[in-house]
């Protein structure tokens, strides 16, 4: 129940300090947003560029970060949360598929790695409080206080703002702490918060999701190392456009010719311009034109076009330092993928395959912590107490089925593995499928048992 309530003055100050720890990031964190949504800054240009000069810049932004964001993103994709020594779905699996989180949680992997992280907030439904709601936030919407930033599973308290306030008036949001939601209305230099609401968690109910967090708990994205590169890219492109639009082209000289002049037709004299200088015809000097001269001494001649391959190698090298830089494989980005065997594809995808680790650790550790919340606001208290469960991530790795098959088969066969046991590790099969098998593998055997005795009857009749 939302009941109105005087907050206590550390509380508030609290507010500010979230308030103001926000509008600080918020400059970097729009400067990342800008980059991945291609509004870069343009390559260099003279100041007396003319409007041409300046249309190619704007068609010389070639946005690659997107794509260094998707790469390990699409890698990401959690399918199960299970206790300890259960093959089955706890419970809590319950509150996750509610909230719609098969879809929504690429949304919190992209963010997290183009930002350095995202938020989600975990809370009792107003109207039930049984049923967990699960809501993912931006760090560009919301601000934490830490005790210890880098080892901290919650925040001490947090801020919530859908936008910062501006002159244009007050925005409205919410204030987090280990006790209450309150509601919060900011302008530009205060926060006032108004009616609160418990939640009885016990914990500050946001929980961080950091792409890569050092021990001082700054935390990084992949996008914020990458804005140099990209900023080299787009100017090597300027820079071909320039060379094509201007000079990838032969230049026809004719040296030694008196050009024809432009004539009055009534009087035949030459028609002067403003400066009394006659004014020569010009001349079409394409391809479908053949030359000719009155002069012997008239020279034609040509200069050579602009070698472009230059150009192009230079951008090529600058894709290739952003794909080293940010572990994404270089044929991702490039396109130059041809003929690669799968164990090929598998190794060069051997880094990106290891940060999405990386990012399966601390993602899962993240979702674990949701789980348990989850499993307290659904009345399963040991469950909430149970840190050994967790989440189950999908193989995405790139191997085929028939190794990955092959594999398992030899398991089963060489050192005994139970068949059953590797029917998780297949890919490309969903848990409802693998629901199905262990009745359909009795099926198979009980129908296999009764061939064998029928033969055996037929034989002994035999």
């Amino acid at each position: 129940m939302t009941t109105p309530a005087v907050p206590a003055a550390d509380t508030v100050k609290r507010a500010q300090q979230c308030l103001d720890g926000l509008k600080a990031d918020r400059k970097t964190l729009d400067l990342i947003d800008n980059y991945v949504r291609g509004k870069h800054a343009g390559p260099y240009t003279p100041r007396n560029a003319s409007q041409e000069y300046r249309i190619l810049a704007q068609r010389s932004i070639s946005n690659f970060l997107p794509m260094v964001v998707a790469a390990p993103a699409q890698s990401l994709s959690v399918e199960g949360y299970q206790r300890k020594g259960s093959d089955q779905d706890a419970p809590e699996w319950e509150a996750w598929q509610a909230n719609g989180l098969d879809a929504r949680q690429a949304a919190v992997y992209r963010a997290a790695i183009t930002y350095g992280h995202a938020f989600t907030v975990t809370l009792p439904h107003e109207k039930d409080p049984k049923r967990p709601v699960i809501r993912a936030v931006s760090a560009r919407n919301m601000w934490a206080a830490y005790e210890d930033p880098s080892a901290d599973e919650w925040p001490l308290y947090a801020l919530e703002m859908p936008k910062l306030p501006g002159p244009d008036g007050t925005v409205a949001g919410r204030f987090y702490d280990e006790a209450y939601v309150y509601e919060a209305l900011a302008d530009e230099e205060k926060v006032i918060l108004g009616n609160r609401r418990a939640h009885g968690l016990g914990v500050c109910p946001v929980r961080r999701f950091a792409a890569q967090v050092d021990l001082e708990g700054r935390t990084t994205g992949v996008v914020a190392p990458l804005i140099p590169l990209q900023d080299r890219i787009n100017q090597s492109v300027f820079d071909l456009l320039i060379a094509q639009t201007y000079g990838s082209f032969k230049v026809r000289t004719i040296a030694g010719m008196t050009p024809p002049l432009k004539r009055d037709p009534e009087t035949g004299e030459p028609v002067l311009d403003a400066d009394g200088n006659p004014i020569p015809k010009p001349i079409t000097a394409d391809a479908s034109r053949l030359l000719m001269a009155p002069d012997k001494d008239t020279k034609f001649g040509a200069l050579d076009e602009t070698p472009l391959g230059g150009y192009i190698e230079s951008i090529g090298m600058s894709v290739r330092h952003l794909a080293v830089v940010s572990q994404v494989p270089p044929h991702y980005l490039l396109g130059d993928m041809v003929n690669l065997s799968a164990e090929a594809l598998a190794a060069a995808e051997t880094t990106l395959m290891r940060m999405v680790a990386e990012f399966k650790r601390g993602f899962g550790e993240s979702w674990e912590s949701d789980m348990r919340l989850c499993a307290k606001i659904m009345g399963h208290e040991e469950a909430a107490a149970d840190f050994s469960s967790q989440v189950r991530w999908a193989d995405t790795e790139s191997r085929s089925l028939s190794q990955t098959v092959d594999a398992l088969g030899k398991a089963v066969q060489m050192i005994g593995v139970p068949k059953q046991a590797v029917w998780p590790k297949l890919p490309g099969f969903t848990d409802t499928d693998r629901a199905t098998w262990p009745q359909l593998a009795a099926d198979e055997n009980s129908s296999l048992a009764l061939a064998t005795a029928l033969t055996r009857a037929a034989e002994g009749r035999g």
